[in-house]
């Protein structure tokens, strides 16, 4: 079997599971097994294929064949230009929640002293580390209920050299900074709560309803239930004119924005839309 017959066969049985990108997601799996990339692939798609990579090859078509996640089969996926380890343990990265880490920046343009920043539910560490890398004069703290995660997002850090400024803090939101002395402490807090109402199970894709984890998924019935708490202690850790930026799910804006203007604490809060038009980040500046 040649590597263009092999990517034929499985672009088939991945298109019958149901999954759409069916050939691009088998030429994936494919330099996975390999450990090419895709343009080796290319230049070579009419040389044979060797049984020890061919059986590895078919093992992953299975998998992705019963709706599990490319990421979780390979252990990786790009954020931000740079290539994070994402196992079942943590949500798969999107790029959506690349906006945080533009207005982050966005609002940290103009400052040279040294930055705090707090990162909360940080799971894979892809907020957290995708902020260090940029931001060399800054020192975070991120903080998970998931030891396992934490576990991920530390060797994320390691991976790109930022460890040395990300203490990572196993614990409910602001729970384990309440250990330490915070207050007022935080130039921005950032956070990609869990937001997705537990009745929408349902609805979702099998990759990510039976896949990834519930426990960064579902926050319970409306969807803001780890929003509202973040929304009335943040302004306590954040400095004068600091700012809290959070994503949040499709139809919560409203509410969010709602619930900032009830704290008095913050001026009037800021949507940002994704690319596809999809209201997706809150932004609360501390008055």
């Amino acid at each position: 079997m040649t590597l263009i017959e092999a990517i034929n066969s499985a672009s088939g049985k991945l298109t019958a599971a149901g999954i759409s990108n069916a050939r691009r997601d088998a030429e994936v799996l494919l330099c996975h097994a390999l450990g090419r990339d895709r343009a080796w692939l290319l230049a070579h798609i009419r040389e044979a294929l060797d049984e020890g990579p061919r059986e590895v090859f078919e093992r992953t078509v299975e998998r992705r064949a019963r709706r599990e996640p490319l990421q979780y089969i390979t252990g990786k996926q790009e954020f931000w230009g740079l290539d994070f380890l994402v196992t079942p343990e943590v949500l798969i990265p999107r790029p959506e929640t690349e906006l945080i880490i533009e207005a982050a920046l966005h609002r940290l343009q103009e400052r040279n002293k040294p930055l705090g920043i707090i990162d909360l539910c940080t799971g894979s560490g892809c907020i957290a580390v995708s902020l260090a890398t940029e931001l060399p004069q800054a020192r975070l703290i991120a903080t998970d209920r998931s030891a396992k995660a934490l576990a991920v997002a530390r060797e994320n850090a390691c991976r790109h050299g930022v460890s040395d400024r990300i203490r990572f803090l196993e614990g409910d939101l602001f729970e384990p900074l309440k250990r330490f002395d915070r207050s007022g402490q935080a130039d921005i807090i950032v956070s990609n709560p869990p937001y997705i109402a537990s009745g929408d199970r349902e609805k979702l894709q099998p990759e990510v309803r039976d896949f990834e984890p519930a426990l960064a998924l579902f926050a319970g019935p409306d969807g803001t239930e780890l929003h509202r708490p973040i929304i009335e202690t943040a302004h306590a850790f954040l400095t004068s004119g600091g700012a809290l930026i959070m994503e949040m799910g499709i139809g919560q804006a409203r509410a969010l924005e709602q619930a900032i203007r009830e704290t008095r604490v913050y001026d009037a809060p800021d949507v940002l839309t994704d690319l596809a038009g999809i209201e997706r980040v809150v932004v609360a500046v501390k008055k």
